[in-house]
């Protein structure tokens, strides 16, 4: 059987992921203005109706709104830093957007609970790593999140119990460089509509049982073993994009 051939994104899909990344690093910030539909047909030498679908779509996203006697401008308000979008921004060297920061809250070594120890592939009780963050957006708490790492890595890579920022990379920039392995392959991702808890709430300054997004990660090496596991709760209105092909 002949190989399946891959065609090139459509037009216009292929400026969306352009300027979607723009506004995913920062470049393109909360209120700025996106390109106008004439602007995009003239910079990319595409139709009108082409441009003006690019724009739709920014908006049916949630990356972008249309403000009277203005124009299209950014938002990313409505938009979630889910697991998948901190790996890759990790390895282009910004994790974050550029109007949110996370805090580190605490950073441990702690006896690993048992959905833990499973996750890592360790023996109830082990030692693991544990560090907690809460992500700030515009200086509002909307994320609270917790990543899990076997403690032998606290010995060779003892920043990973520091209580502040580790630079460039994260806690998956301190482990490839004090291990090599990195993260590769197939990584798993879940979510969950869910309730807060007394510390969500305390954490995201909501109330108990305000309806909130959960989700866990598996991130993995080229091995298939995890090299962190992770959890995070998000405050409700948030969207996590994720795209995906079918073959046809």
């Amino acid at each position: 059987m002949a190989p399946a051939i891959h065609r090139p994104d459509p037009p216009y899909l292929q400026i969306v992921k352009h300027i979607r990344a723009e506004i995913e690093s920062g470049a393109l910030r909360e209120g700025d203005h996106v390109p106008s539909a004439r602007q995009i047909a003239q910079r990319w030498d595409v139709s009108l109706a082409t441009a003006t679908k690019v724009l739709a779509a920014l908006r049916s996203e949630g990356l972008a709104v249309g403000v009277t006697g203005v124009g299209t401008v950014v938002t990313t308000r409505s938009a979630l830093n889910a697991p998948k979008d901190r790996i890759v921004a990790a390895l282009t060297g910004r994790i974050y957007p550029a109007d949110e920061h996370a805090e580190i809250v605490s950073a441990e070594l702690v006896a690993a609970p048992p959905h833990v120890a499973d996750a890592l592939g360790l023996y109830q009780g082990a030692k693991v790593v544990c560090r907690r963050r809460v992500t700030h957006k515009d200086g509002v708490p909307v994320s609270t999140s917790t990543s899990w790492l076997d403690g032998e890595l606290a010995r060779i890579a003892p920043a990973l119990l520091r209580p502040g920022s580790l630079g460039q990379g994260g806690t998956l920039g301190v482990v490839r460089a004090a291990t090599g392995r990195r993260v590769a392959g197939p990584q798993t991702d879940q979510f969950t509509a869910s309730s807060a808890t007394e510390q969500d709430a305390a954490a995201l300054g909501v109330a108990p049982g305000a309806p909130v997004l959960r989700g866990r990660n598996w991130m993995r090496d080229a091995d298939g073993n995890v090299i962190e596991y992770g959890e995070f709760v998000s405050v409700a209105g948030r969207w996590a994009t994720y795209e995906y092909e079918i073959p046809s």
